[in-house]
């Protein structure tokens, strides 16, 4: 089954039931984002980088969710507006990206809509 692109401005808006979406959001990749990826475990969540922050606190969702088994990006600050989803999938570009991620074919300097756009059998169901 086709993994469904979710688009949130706030990746709050996650529910168990998107569960192996590709969640893209608007939201800083932070701690406290990642607790929201974690509970609804998207296939890959997408953040925007907050400029990355004092001890790499706006990225700091892509490590703790590699730990947790998951794929997460982050868009550079710079390239999309924090907590605007479309503005994320349609303008922004990767500046990080875990393992799990990179495993998927997200790669670092590659627009988001063009990451995703690359992975096998995305179904748009923008909701």
């Amino acid at each position: 089954m086709p993994a469904n692109l979710r688009l949130v401005d706030s990746i709050t808006e996650l529910v168990p039931a998107d569960a192996g979406c590709i969640a893209v959001s608007g939201s800083h990749g932070g701690i406290s984002s990642a607790r929201y990826a974690l509970a609804a475990r998207p296939l890959l969540s997408v953040f925007n980088d907050a400029g990355v922050g004092k001890d790499a606190a706006g990225i700091a969702a892509l490590d703790f969710l590699q730990q947790h088994g998951l794929a997460a990006c982050a868009v550079a600050h710079s390239s999309a507006c924090i907590g605007q989803a479309r503005s994320t999938w349609q303008h922004g570009m990767v500046s990080h990206a875990n393992r799990l991620a990179q495993a998927l074919g997200v790669a670092v300097g590659q627009r988001c809509a063009d990451a995703l756009a690359q992975l096998a059998a995305v179904k748009i169901n923008i909701t």
